[in-house]
């Protein structure tokens, strides 16, 4: 039964979920949508499920916080088991997880989604300061607030939005920041006074050049000063500086510093050390997974998918929606001793909020490849549209909320 924790020391299951978040609950959806007869367990300490996406638009005062979060045990499937601890462990030629109390439960099959680390120690100072002295981020659910804070406050000065080296969650979260808070200080009249730049520790202003030229008209519109190989490795919260490392094009690094009176930061994000200190990370410390089965390189009981993956696709909640019923379908393959039909070809969607009202709606797989949901005349995915913007506000979260954490699967490719 859902929340159920078994006193005994070693449980066994047919599927064990590490991660409650949008993939573990979607996942374990679609397993039991397939096969009503599996034991699953989920395993999770989390007391709330959050709807990360929404995050960005509470920081541009179009969501309240509250909105984005709900109780945990309002959105785990019934009927499973639910361990609300840590797993501290995988031993994966036994087939056990071993949680942070000290039991072992035992698997024919692993699904391993427990997102990925913000590692906000990364950048000396900014733990200490972050929720203070103008510093900010949308990429944590108690900070968005305070970024709408600032942006409502600010009249005049410096606003500093950064980016770190790859990967991240939501490659496009860092602008929609700068966009929305620019959106706002355009409509108050201000937004000439305040100088706004955008730091980009990589080389490009999108991963995908065919949605550039829709973003560089925004960066025109609103005036943004570009920064692209500057990698935030410093703050100052009270004496309001941000200190940079600019990797030069002959090789060279130097040491570069930036006042500011807003600073919004997306910290550098790596593994969870349950994966990245394990058998199961590549080199780069990710989930090894085969790009297309989403089946461990090296464990074939072990799938994944989300954050956590090594495969090359965009980490966002779109991707999780469309690689959920993959996995399910292997999962169930691989227990009933078939082979593994069910493809993923990397799609993701990056919905770039460039105003109150405007989305840039970038949809893509492996290799860059475009690839569209909608007609063209629906919604051209290479220029901002208001149709895009419905779908961001509106569309999205009930489609989140009431159907891809229910199982429903809908728009899943």
């Amino acid at each position: 039964m859902t929340g159920q924790t078994p006193g005994t020391r070693d449980v066994p299951h047919d599927v064990v979920v590490i991660g409650a978040g949008a993939a573990g609950i979607a996942i374990a959806q679609g397993l039991r949508k397939r096969d009503a007869r599996l034991d699953i367990a989920l395993i999770d300490p989390a007391s709330e499920h959050y709807y990360q996406p929404g995050w960005t638009l509470v920081g541009g005062g179009v969501f309240d916080a509250d909105r984005t979060r709900r109780k945990m045990q309002e959105v785990l499937p019934k009927g499973m088991t639910h361990y609300a601890c840590l797993a501290a462990g995988i031993d994966p030629d036994r087939g056990v997880v071993r949680l942070e109390d000290g039991r072992t439960v035992s698997f024919r099959a692993l699904v391993v989604v427990p997102g990925l680390e913000l590692h906000w120690d990364a950048i000396d100072g900014l733990a200490a300061t972050l929720g203070e002295c103008g510093v900010t981020s949308n990429y944590r659910f108690d900070l968005a607030p305070y970024t709408w804070s600032l942006v409502q406050k600010l009249r005049q000065g410096r606003a500093l939005f950064t980016q770190p080296a790859m990967p991240i969650k939501c490659a496009g979260a860092p602008q929609k920041a700068m966009y929305l808070a620019c959106d706002h200080w355009r409509r108050l009249g201000v937004l000439g006074n305040i100088n706004v730049s955008f730091h980009n520790a990589g080389g490009a202003l999108f991963g995908v050049p065919a949605y550039i030229p829709a973003l560089m008209e925004q960066i025109q519109r609103y005036g943004i000063g570009l920064e692209f190989h500057r990698q935030l490795v410093g703050v100052d919260g009270p004496g309001r500086q941000a200190h940079f490392v600019i990797h030069d094009a002959d090789g060279r690094q130097r040491e570069h510093v930036e006042s500011f009176d807003m600073l919004h930061v997306v910290p550098p994000q790596r593994a969870p050390a349950l994966i990245r200190n394990s058998c199961l990370a590549n080199d780069a410390g990710w989930l090894d997974l085969h790009p297309h089965t989403l089946q461990h390189q090296h464990y074939p009981a072990i799938f994944g998918a989300g954050d956590v993956s090594a495969t090359p696709n965009a980490k966002t909640a779109a991707a999780v929606r469309v690689q959920a019923p993959i996995v399910a379908d292997n999962v169930v393959a691989y227990l009933g001793g078939e082979a593994l039909s069910a493809r993923y070809q990397g799609y993701g969607a990056c919905p770039l909020t460039v105003s109150r009202g405007r989305v840039v709606l970038a949809e893509f797989g492996y290799g860059g490849e475009l690839m569209p949901t909608l007609p063209v005349w629906l919604n051209d995915g290479q220029r901002a549209t208001g149709l895009a913007w419905q779908l961001k506000a509106h569309l999205m979260p009930i489609i989140y909320w009431q159907m891809m954490l229910k199982g429903r699967e809908w728009m899943v490719s």
